[in-house]
């Protein structure tokens, strides 16, 4: 294979990547209630106990330029497993052990696939419909602080 050429990410990983993401920008609150709501909690144990650490955070100059380090950020992380073998990843922003565990154990389940639909559709829609919410809310209040200059030309 050409090594400039990429193969494109397989729809599973592209499906993993969505739900970790949204389980790991959703309040720790959300996932805590979504847990609680769930008929039929697994048994799991910890294969990796929440670890606080540091991320580098790399940024661009208007999006596009060079890469540069912009600084650290504390990230939090832990790896579960539940009963039946399947093995869940957590890593959140911040310092709050519960939350990337809410995420590992989050996404533990998302990979059963008799669970996978019903904790889509229960779980991770709403999560993703919130946090759409929010943006826009922001953008709305973004928007209406919005100056607009101009310059007028001298007639010289």
């Amino acid at each position: 294979m050409d090594a400039t050429r990429q193969e494109p990410p397989s729809t599973r990983t592209t499906e993993r990547q969505a739900w970790l993401a949204e389980l790991a920008l959703a309040p720790a609150s959300a996932l805590e209630a979504a847990w609680g709501a769930l008929a039929d909690q697994p048994g799991w144990r910890h294969l990796r106990q929440p670890e606080l650490g540091l991320a580098m955070v790399r940024g661009r100059a208007g999006g596009t330029g060079q890469a540069f380090n912009l600084g650290e950020m504390t990230i939090t992380r832990t790896t579960v497993e539940l009963a039946e073998g399947t093995i869940g990843h957590g890593h959140v922003a911040g310092r709050n052990p519960r939350h990337a565990e809410l995420v590992a154990l989050f996404d533990a389940l998302l990979q059963q696939p008799a669970r996978q639909a019903d904790l889509v559709a229960r779980v991770i829609a709403p999560l993703a419909a919130a946090r759409a919410a929010a943006v826009r809310t922001e953008q709305a209040a973004t928007e209406a602080t919005r100056v607009t200059f101009f310059t007028m030309v001298r007639g010289e």
